[in-house]
């Protein structure tokens, strides 16, 4: 562990049950605090090392960084094949308020990955307040997002082009019906799947923080719709800013990966 920043472990009582938490502290001033909201199912996984040496490097430079696992994920109670959407979003509100006693001085950051951007924006629909807000390839249509976790799975499983869609469409009629399924080792619910189904990144009037938007890629300049949503939250005037930088779809790819230019990036923003 840095000498500028100390790590400890615990477990937030939640009236859903205990939440497993891990918290990186500076050992000198505080500029303020982040708390970082995961992304859905295996994504959470495949991030976790590059998830932690960021939080190492925000806390060495001055911030309190809080990592929740959410219920029945990671080493939190309960099962993911009972999680539902409006449970997670009530995670993030314990969390958040653990935030806000043990720091309680400084900046407040939304620190997202993929899916966690979709559950801050949950968040903040339903809680008023403004946080700055850090979002690391964020995804804003949770239905898309899940009819792709849906097709990256059964592409995984060798099928061809045609036998991925109609799996991928059973799988939907299905979830849709009410019916619990398995893919990749997770059981999903509806109520979970249907939360994410109906997520948008729609934030509400009374967030007035910065949003800095990041998107990894070998391209230059970012997206056209990482773009198009920065400019739709300047017109509701949001600070926001989009970045692009090279690096590894590390919370996908079969190894485990670092983007250390995002990290860079990321530390710049939040000097900024």
């Amino acid at each position: 562990m840095s000498p500028h920043a100390t790590r400890a472990a615990f477990y937030l009582d939640t009236p859903r049950g205990r939440r497993f938490c891990v918290t990186d502290t500076p050992t000198g001033e505080i500029r303020g605090a982040l708390l970082f909201i995961p992304p859905f199912a295996e994504e959470l996984n495949k991030s976790r090392r590059m998830t932690s040496l960021a939080a190492r490097a925000f806390a060495a430079s001055g911030w309190v960084v809080l990592r929740p696992d959410l219920g029945g994920c990671g080493d939190s109670e309960g099962d993911f094949g009972a999680a539902d959407w409006r449970g997670w979003v009530a995670d993030v509100d314990d969390a958040w308020n653990w935030l806000a006693l043990h720091a309680p001085d400084g900046r407040r950051v939304l620190w997202t990955l993929r899916a966690g951007s979709l559950l801050a924006a949950a968040w903040l629909r339903w809680r008023e307040a403004r946080p700055d807000m850090l979002l690391w390839q964020p995804v804003f249509d949770g239905e898309r997002h899940l009819q792709q976790f849906l097709r990256l799975e059964l592409a995984r499983q060798m099928l061809a082009e045609g036998e991925v869609a109609a799996a991928a469409a059973t799988l939907r009629a299905r979830l849709d019906a009410g019916e619990t399924v398995e893919i990749a080792g997770y059981a999903l619910n509806a109520r979970l799947t249907r939360g994410l189904q109906e997520a948008t990144f729609e934030l509400p009037p009374t967030c007035g923080g910065r949003v800095d938007l990041f998107e990894l890629g070998p391209e230059a300049t970012p997206s056209p719709a990482l773009i198009s949503r920065r400019d739709a939250l300047c017109a509701a005037g949001v600070r926001a800013e989009c970045h692009r930088v090279e690096g590894p779809a590390f919370w996908q790819t079969a190894e485990i990966e670092l983007a250390t230019q995002l990290l860079e990036k990321s530390l710049a923003a939040l000097a900024d």
